[in-house]
């Protein structure tokens, strides 16, 4: 790891463990993009810039105009708009004048020995000192915007963060209408753009496209990352795969409104920028203020899309998760959702746990319908305390019980959201997000609370602190059931209205902030409707998210596979659900890929079934730390194969590994020999179940035969392989 300047080329280095960046600074202050791939020894790469003949339609920076300079042809390291680029704009600044020109040129650097954090946003932190950051700051000499753009690098991992800072040195109010976080030029089209498009219930399926002339976006404008896409683009090499090829990705650390554009120019360049989602986006900067934008993560390898993940997978349980709970063996949870609904009291929930204890369960989560008078989805949000119809003796006594039969107690909350029909509406109706003169739109009978309001964010913390400190909870589900619409704030002035939709998420962030502090032993995880708010803000403060409200264990394949693109496989919520399509062994097999837990209500298991259950959460027991920090090899993806998807663990010193392979319908043939991936050639593996003897080499090039394992629709089989 080195970030270095050469002064007399002036060209900025940044080298990971595997990889370099380079941009230079131009003669007129302009930061020009060189280079980012494979590691290099040098820097001699002023070449890179001279972009042969252009048209007289691209304008010429006036002392620039010998040398056939033009901004519009140009590879910017940090794009703006107005001022001789047509093409998408990373930065684009309203100023005093009411014109969006904008012109940024270099002013000063600094190498920085530590990571400096982002103001109010999450991002990914320095461990011991294992990470450089370089700090280039550039000024508009007519706005008087100063730009700081921050880019860090680590020692063990080739991953680099980008971000931005936008100061307003002038005497002037300035408008922010883009700000995204990073821009990467790249010299040539010959790329696949892959992303994770889906919906509820069918979240991150993996797509692909060959990139073409013009503009592709991925976006979401509701209020959240979305179960609709995600904040996630990989750039692949024509012809790349799973195990080979270039591949570039960026990941944006951020769980609202964002956008991913790439655009391929006349000169089939490419340039690609994340960041905040301009649509519906200003924000207000008065002198003397500043605004940061949140970091996005890019990831570059020439050894493929899985090689790709497994790094984001490792720079995510390292840097960015930063729960006690990242290392620790998670708990098996029975949650009582799919069990009962709103249908429950206090003595059923204690005879669930009663069930799950003989079974092994560890912790009984509680899940919606336990406050206010809630008995549908129609009520009491916002009104965060005990409906003691439902639970006779109290929370505390509840727990009591339930601690009594050997199990944990976890809860279920979803602060940032308020029904009409709850005492908290009733008594500060002007709390929840809304646009004077309109109706609000109800999803799911509910509101969204304005956020970006500390008066609300205080009521919610202490209702929920009242609860949390009062009781013996190890465990909250924070959900977040719907879309934003009506986004407007009762405490800001109409010109600052449309900062409502980053002000809300900075306020969950703070929120969420203050309760992992505040209960720094509690085991958080994220929910959005399932999967709709699975990023890297919220892994930031939750090491687990719940992947999605769809429990199949078919279905839950192509999920759990798109979301590893970039998520690592401990942060996916997974449970056993009583869904019969496919085999109690099956659900099991496929929730392994996850936290593992259930979502079923145990007295309903037959004897057999609950031996099955006992066997399943000991295997958890033996594979977990397999599954939490070794590599994922993907396979058979469910999206490439019509009838098995597969994948598998090893272990970070090779000698451990776990095959997993499922029928998703079934085959024209019997005969399935599975090569495995990523073991160690020279050694001699076990496979636990027979005893039989492999090379890694074998496994690797012959393979593993299944035929008499897996053939018919929803079988599935695990293969676990121990070095000699």
């Amino acid at each position: 790891m080195a970030i270095t300047f050469d002064a007399s080329k002036k060209i900025f280095k940044l080298d990971t463990v595997s990889t370099s960046y380079a941009f230079a600074v131009h003669s007129e202050g302009y930061l020009l993009h060189l280079y980012y791939g494979a590691y290099l020894p040098d820097n001699n790469l002023l070449s890179m810039l001279d972009r042969g003949m252009f048209a007289s339609f691209s304008p010429d920076n006036p002392n620039c105009i010998a040398s056939g300079f033009s901004p519009d042809v140009q590879p910017s390291e940090y794009s703006v708009n107005g001022t001789g680029d047509f093409r998408v704009s990373a930065l684009q600044i309203c100023n005093r004048n009411g014109d969006i020109s904008t012109d940024v040129r270099y002013v000063s650097h600094r190498i920085l020995a530590e990571k400096p954090a982002l103001c109010g946003l999450p991002s990914l932190r320095d461990e011991n000192g294992d990470s450089e950051t370089l700090e280039v700051t550039t000024r508009d000499s007519v706005t008087g915007a100063v730009v700081k753009l921050y880019y860090t690098v680590y020692s063990d991992l080739p991953v680099m963060t980008r971000s931005a800072v936008i100061e307003n040195d002038s005497d002037a109010v300035m408008e922010l209408e883009r700000v995204y976080s990073t821009c990467l030029e790249l010299p040539t089209m010959d790329y696949d753009m892959v992303h994770l498009y889906g919906k509820w219930f069918k979240e991150r399926t993996v797509t692909e496209r060959p990139l073409c002339h013009g503009i592709q976006s991925i976006a979401s404008k509701r209020g959240s990352s979305s179960h609709n896409h995600n904040p996630f683009v990989a750039l692949k090499k024509h012809g790349s795969s799973e195990e080979s090829g270039e591949v570039y990705g960026v990941n944006l650390v951020y769980s609202g409104n964002f956008a991913i554009d790439i655009e391929v120019d006349g000169f089939n360049t490419t340039r690609l920028i994340a960041g905040i989602n301009p649509t519906d986006f200003t924000w207000r900067l008065e002198p003397g203020e500043s605004f940061t934008a949140p970091e996005a993560v890019m990831v570059y390898t020439d050894k493929g899309v899985g090689e790709m993940s497994r790094i984001f997978h490792r720079t995510y349980r390292k840097h960015l998760i930063k729960s006690p709970w990242r290392d620790i063996e998670r708990p098996v949870l029975i949650n009582s959702w799919e069990a009962a609904y709103f249908d429950f009291d206090d003595d059923k929930l204690v005879a669930f746990a009663h069930e799950a204890a003989k079974m092994g369960v560890d912790m009984l989560v509680m899940d919606d319908g336990w406050f206010g008078h809630r008995n549908l989805d129609d009520s009491s949000l916002g009104d965060w305390y005990v409906n003691e119809t439902k639970l006779k003796g109290g929370l505390a006594k509840l727990i009591d019980r339930v601690n009594a039969e050997g199990l944990k107690f976890g809860i279920w909350y979803e602060p940032e959201m308020i029904s009409p029909d709850s005492d908290l509406y009733r008594a500060h109706p002007d709390w929840c997000l809304h646009v004077r003169g309109r109706e609000n739109s109800p999803a799911r009978m509910q509101y969204v609370l304005d956020m970006s309001r500390k008066d609300v964010r205080d009521n919610i913390f202490e209702q929920m602190c009242s609860v949390l400190q009062n009781n013996k909870i190890d465990y909250v589900k924070w959900d977040f059931n719907r879309n934003i619409t009506e986004a407007g704030s009762a405490l800001l002035p109409p010109e600052r209205q449309k900062e409502i939709m980053h002000r809300f998420v900075l306020g969950t962030y703070e929120l969420m902030d203050r309760f992992v502090k505040a209960f720094p032993d509690i085991l958080f995880e994220n929910c959005s409707g399932g999967g709709g708010r699975f990023d890297p803000g919220m892994l930031y403060y939750s090491p687990q998210i719940w992947c999605s409200d769809n429990t199949d264990a078919i279905e839950r394949l192509t999920i759990q596979f798109g979301t590893s693109m970039c998520y690592p496989v401990s942060t996916f919520g997974a449970h056993v659900a009583a869904r019969p399509r496919t085999p109690l062994s099956t659900r099991a097999n496929v929730a392994m890929c996850g936290t593992f837990g259930y979502e079923l209500d145990p007295r309903k298991l037959t004897e057999e079934e609950k031996a099955q259950v006992r066997e399943q959460i000991q295997d958890y027991r033996k594979y977990n730390r397999l599954v939490r920090e070794g590599d994922l090899y993907r396979l058979i993806a469910p999206t490439d194969d019509a009838f098995r998807c597969a994948w598998e663990f090893v272990s970070p010193d090779k000698n451990e590994a776990m095959l997993t392979s499922v029928v998703m319908r079934m085959p024209e043939t019997m005969f399935y020999v599975q090569r495995l991936r990523g073991l160690d050639p020279e050694k001699l593996y076990t496979d636990t179940d027979t005893g039989e003897v492999y090379s890694g080499a074998l496994l690797m090039n012959a393979g593993v035969n299944l035929t008499r394992a897996v053939y018919q629709d929803g079988e599935s089989v695990v293969k676990h392989f121990v070095a000699k």
